[in-house]
């Protein structure tokens, strides 16, 4: 086996090139490359002596730990589809997925089945729940487990799979509404780190923290990015900012992937000096860094390189700005990353001119499968691209799905991107469309605020007036809310200052993907007012 075409590949491939290499980090715990390997099979094999049929889903609940990597590879090894459930989710949100997807098989913890058992009840498709823990609790469940007897059985191999075939259904956060299932291939996620492993230059001497949770798309690509490279993966459940720094500084990190409220966050704290000499680059996801937090980090950790990104759970990863780009266009969301293309398209299907707002459509490899079992919503995101646009010519039969994002983006006259905000989020005053992210980058750049959070509410003559919720800065007891207002009123002009701008204790509420949850303090505020 010289590459991977199948997503369990990945960890082989790098077994067979270097299998005393260090995969997997785990608190005092680590794997090699061939243990991991070795533990993957044998959990295909445990699923299959299970009765696992082809496709069939296997939910993970854990928190992130080296049985949460194998379950999630060895699903994969066997032929099935695996599920990564945030840990963050209670049991209700949990029921719901795995009656959505019909779940046969549950991996979870000794610690988390008892607040399980009721739930499970109502979730017949469940004919297996394998329990991660030294001890298996008694009687609790007929059909539960132990994850270690259920890994050393068995020995055949997995169903015949292809690259077209399912691997994974991962769950959108449902910050509108009940979460959705975007199903993703083996080729979707191989083609995606091969593609991210390219431009990050990641190669065997990396060590990544896995900081995002890895039922996030970017939380997991740290995983399969790394096994394509052959670097060392470390797990990371943190509970406050203090322990990303940490365990960078203690594990040598030299690549770090998260969300722009966490750099927030990390941009507040004392860096070790031991954490300049390693880090080689930052990257973001799940929104835009604002400006002031990535003019701080760059202080901080002068030698890395910054990596802006932009991506969507339905086609994993779009752009990326390269860092040589970072001083001429900070703002920029960059290119399309190798083997995808990304299109700004009208309403009506046709290209925008250079600097015209238009949709971010992205076609190729990377384009999942839908979601799972909503035609509706399917066909709201994925549509045929028409003719004469990208790489459809008339003569071609067979129609080619693109995702189409629903972000609002201009392409300059050079080709780069720039994010203007969402479709459903956009607010609309006095005439004017207004994004909100340049209403927070515009807080963001006064100093003045740690956090905040802009949205619309409705108002009578004007359409909608701005609504800001945002927390004091680092080291101030309280936010200075006429001088913030002040501010606003020098660097925005009149229709984009706040209406209104109330103070909170930070930190703001995340969804469990670790973004800010606009739309929870949007519909608590209005609400309460």
């Amino acid at each position: 086996m010289t590459d991977s075409t199948l997503l369990h590949e990945l960890i082989a491939v790098a077994a067979q090139r270097s299998g005393a290499a260090t995969a997997l980090t785990y608190g005092s715990q680590s794997c090699t490359y061939a243990e991991l390997d070795s533990a993957v099979k044998a959990c295909g094999s445990g699923l299959l002596g299970l009765g696992l049929k082809r496709g069939e889903r296997v939910a993970i609940y854990l928190e992130k730990r080296i049985e949460t990597v194998v379950a999630s590879f060895g699903t994969a090894a066997a032929g099935g589809v695996f599920v990564p459930v945030n840990p963050l989710l209670k049991a209700e949100q949990l029921t719901y997925i795995l009656r959505d997807c019909d779940v046969s098989v549950l991996i979870t913890s000794a610690e988390r089945l008892p607040l399980l058992s009721q739930e499970l009840v109502s979730c017949p498709s469940v004919r297996h729940v394998l329990v991660v823990g030294k001890e298996l609790p008694v009687g609790q469940l007929p059909n539960a487990s132990s994850w270690h007897e259920f890994l050393g059985a068995g020995g055949s191999a997995g169903h015949r799979v292809i690259d077209s075939d399912l691997v994974s259904i991962l769950y959108t956060s449902g910050s509108t509404g009940r979460p959705k299932g975007v199903v993703l291939s083996h080729r979707n996620m191989v083609a995606g780190a091969k593609s991210v492993a390219s431009y990050l230059e990641n190669c065997a001497e990396d060590t990544l923290l896995a900081a995002l949770p890895l039922s996030f798309d970017a939380g997991f690509s740290q995983l399969t990015t790394a096994f394509h490279a052959g670097a060392r993966v470390v797990l990371l459940n943190y509970l406050l900012p203090r322990d990303v720094l940490k365990a960078m500084e203690r594990e040598k990190v030299t690549g770090l992937t998260a969300v722009p409220p966490l750099y927030l966050q990390l941009t507040q704290l004392e860096w070790p000096a031991e954490i300049g000499s390693n880090l080689r680059y930052f990257a973001n996801t799940g929104g835009r860094m604002p400006r002031e937090a990535l003019d701080q980090l760059r202080r901080k950790v002068p030698q890395a390189k910054p990596f802006l990104m932009y991506g969507l759970t339905e086609a994993f990863r779009s752009t990326y700005l390269p860092p040589t780009e970072v001083d001429r266009r900070p703002d920029s969301i960059g290119k399309a990353i190798p083997n995808a293309e990304i299109l700004v398209l009208r309403e009506d299907g046709t290209e925008c001119a250079p600097e015209e707002p238009g949709e971010l459509v992205h076609r190729g490899a990377l384009v999942g499968q839908g979601y799972w079992g909503d035609a509706e919503k399917t066909a709201e995101r994925y549509k045929p691209l028409p003719v004469g646009v990208g790489g459809r010519e008339r003569g071609l039969q067979l129609p080619e799905y693109a995702v189409y994002s629903g972000d609002t983006v201009r392409r300059d006259a050079e080709g780069y991107l720039y994010f203007i905000g969402r479709r459903d989020e956009m607010m609309k005053t006095s005439g004017y469309r207004v994004s909100p992210t340049e209403v927070e980058e515009a807080l963001y750049a006064t100093r003045l605020v740690g956090e905040c959070v802009a949205f619309g509410i409705d108002h009578g003559t004007l359409g909608q007036v701005i609504q800001v919720i945002a927390t004091a800065p680092d080291g101030s007891d309280a936010l200075d809310v006429p001088a913030v207002l002040k501010a606003c009123k020098q660097t925005m002009p009149a229709y984009m200052v706040p209406a209104g701008i109330e103070p909170m204790a930070g930190p703001l509420p995340r969804n469990p993907n670790g973004k800010i949850d606009r739309k929870l303090l949007s519909t608590a505020w209005q609400e309460k007012n």
